[in-house]
């Protein structure tokens, strides 16, 4: 179905070939998963298949792809959109309707399909995707992870012979992952459907696959295998996998099941250890108070501002008019208006609150994670309500942060984890309860001033990146935080390492973007970090080095704040997680507690080895060493 035949890439103005040698086939009927670190290429691949490659993109494409016999090079997209359907990694840039059952009819329309026909497909896709309560909602007002299924909804309507996916569960719930994983086991094995997927959430999707095409580096020709023989020589591979090369499994299990059968032998070894406790937040003495730190947290420039306030001029629009159930990521620049918070529209006239609820369930925290009583405060959160056209998206939230201290903010797909930062960043203006960062209420303070006390790294980069090239974006930066020339650079070549000065921001993967806005933001260290769904895009190695970044930050006394559906990041990394409901806290308390008890939350580790509580493939090893 899809063969490509010796096929490089070059990209105009860049001197070697993004991807080189390629050279395999994706029979019909197949999922195949693209895989390999950040920047190797799978993107570029995938754009080969639809023609995005080289005919929108630019660049040089030596070799032949054919898609259904149909030669890529001979044939422009709108030629192969009958047989190829594509869904990138961001779904904003993928939407030409402005609600979900338009967006959804869009493609037949383009294909003559005639009323009849769309009618049913798309109440079907309303029904295999979970989408039919938002049939009718503007695309606008929805979360990141309902907006991916509506962009993979609007793919599958046209029943394409092939479906192109890139990162289709990055911003899933892992309840919604499982569904959409679900609705393409039933495209492949009932209709006969062919689809190559790139996806870093290997945990998610490997055991899926019938096949897997290693990209080991840029550059390299790719590797073609059944998934446990590419597991074993693969430089990225989930925790599953992890544990199996650690206790010496043949062959490597790639599900949760398998490794619980050869888990009993492992279990008995550990049973009479402890996993590793998790590391206390800073005392108070480790952090400096807004109005003492100096260096890269001293005032300001007008930059600055601009950058605080990426949301104000784009994603504040979202996140205080979108009324969005988990506030359509408070920067992603979707949405109109300028929004309230920094801007200052006053908030509307609506019904009174629900009285603050507590938590349905409330954990005692472990001494060891428990900040002292005199420690101040980051930030708190006292009965916060957030109402928006006409949609509750928060009702009684109570949150303290203290130094030192890193949370993950958890729930499925709308459950207010984006409106909660936003809130925090004073992106969205609450309509009930208090919010209070470093002394300050977000919404009625101004940029320069809230940069101080709080930075956001937002679900969409590229709202923070407005340089031509790399160099230029840290250099600025630099000047904005007032910070020793060089430091954002450093934090690059951390997070991202090989990325050169001279590339554009937007010839980045969404993961480079990623990791080039987190430094920005890092770059001014401030007091308390909020990151909405920070290693979407990321492989592991690159999530390692966030993972590390984040640690020596919490240690030096900096509070942070992540929205995720990474289950394994929040056991790699947080003190604390809180659950959300519908706008409500469901749950809140320490890693350990909350996630064991949880099947959707818990990490693959702790599947494999409960009824011991052991989170993650480093505490094992640390056991067994």
């Amino acid at each position: 179905m899809i063969r490509f035949e010796d096929v490089s890439v070059t990209y105009d103005g860049a001197a070697e070939p993004t991807v080189a040698g390629v050279d395999f086939e994706v029979p019909e009927g197949e999922l195949v998963l693209l895989v390999g670190p950040s920047g190797v290429g799978k993107s570029t691949i995938l754009g080969a298949v639809s023609g995005l490659v080289p005919h929108f993109t630019g660049g040089t494409l030596r070799g032949r792809v054919t898609v259904a016999g149909r030669d890529t090079r001979t044939h422009k997209p709108r030629e192969l959109a009958d047989v190829v359907g594509t869904v990138g990694q961001d779904p904003l840039s993928h939407f030409v309707t402005d609600t979900v059952e338009d967006e959804l009819a869009y493609g037949m329309e383009s294909l003559g399909l005639v009323p009849e026909v769309m009618r049913r497909r798309v109440e079907e896709t309303l029904d295999l995707l979970g989408l039919a309560a938002l049939r009718d909602r503007p695309i606008a007002t929805l979360s990141g992870g309902q907006q991916q299924r509506v962009a993979i909804g609007s793919v599958l309507t046209p029943h394409p012979k092939v479906l192109v996916l890139d990162e289709p569960t990055s911003a899933l719930d892992p309840a919604a992952a499982e569904e959409v994983l679900a609705v393409l086991q039933r495209l492949v094995h009932d209709l006969g459907t062919t689809v190559l997927m790139a996806e870093h959430r290997l945990e998610r999707v490997v055991q899926y696959a019938d096949q897997v095409v290693l990209l080991p580096a840029p550059g390299a020709a790719p590797q073609l295998g059944a998934p446990a023989d590419i597991m074993a020589v693969s430089p990225v591979y989930p925790p599953v996998v992890a544990l199996g090369r650690l206790a010496d499994w043949t062959p490597l299990p790639l599900t949760v099941r398998d490794a619980r059968r050869r888990a009993a032998p492992l279990r008995d070894r550990l049973a009479t250890r402890e996993p590793g406790t998790a590391p206390a937040p800073a005392p108070a003495a480790a952090f400096a108070a807004p109005d003492t730190v100096s260096g890269a947290d001293t005032a300001r420039s007008a930059g600055t501002a601009r950058r605080a306030g990426a949301g104000a001029s784009t994603g504040a629009g979202t996140a205080s008019g979108a009324g969005t159930a988990d506030g359509a990521d408070p920067a992603s620049g979707t949405g109109t208006g300028t929004g309230t918070g920094t801007a200052g529209v006053p908030a509307r006239a609506v019904p009174a609150p629900r009285a603050a609820s507590r938590p349905l369930l409330r954990l005692r925290r472990r001494r060891d994670a428990a900040p002292a009583e005199d420690t101040p405060l980051v930030a708190e959160v006292r009965g916060l309500g957030v109402r928006r056209d006409g949609v509750q998206a928060l009702r009684g939230v109570d949150l303290t942060v203290a130094p030192g201290e890193t949370i993950a903010l958890m729930g499925r797909n709308g459950a207010g984890k984006s409106t909660l930062l936003g809130s925090l960043v004073g992106l969205v203006q609450p309509t009930a309860g208090q919010v209070r960062v470093g002394g300050a209420t977000p919404h009625r303070t101004s940029p320069r001033e809230l940069v101080r006390r709080v930075g956001l790294v937002p679900q969409e980069p590229r709202d923070l990146l407005y340089a031509d090239t790399v160099a230029a974006e840290c250099a600025a930066a630099d000047q904005d935080a007032q910070a020793a020339p060089g430091a954002c650079r450093a934090l690059v070549s951390e997070l991202l390492p090989g990325v050169s000065d001279a590339t554009h921001p937007r010839d980045l993967s969404e993961g480079q973007r990623l990791a080039l806005a987190l430094a920005v933001v890092l770059t001014a260290r401030p007091p308390l970090l909020l990151l909405d769904e920070p290693t979407r895009g990321l492989d592991y190695g690159a999530k390692a080095r966030l993972v590390a970044e984040l640690r020596a930050l919490a240690a030096a006394g900096h509070a942070i704040v992540l929205a995720t559906h990474d289950v394994e990041l929040a056991a790699e990394l947080a003190h604390r997680v809180v659950l959300l409901a519908e706008g409500e806290v469901i749950a809140d308390g320490p890693t350990a507690e909350v996630v064991v008890s949880s099947p959707s939350y818990a990490p693959q580790v702790t599947k494999i080895l409960a009824p011991q509580r052991w989170l993650t493939v480093a505490q094992v090893r640390e056991a067994l060493a």
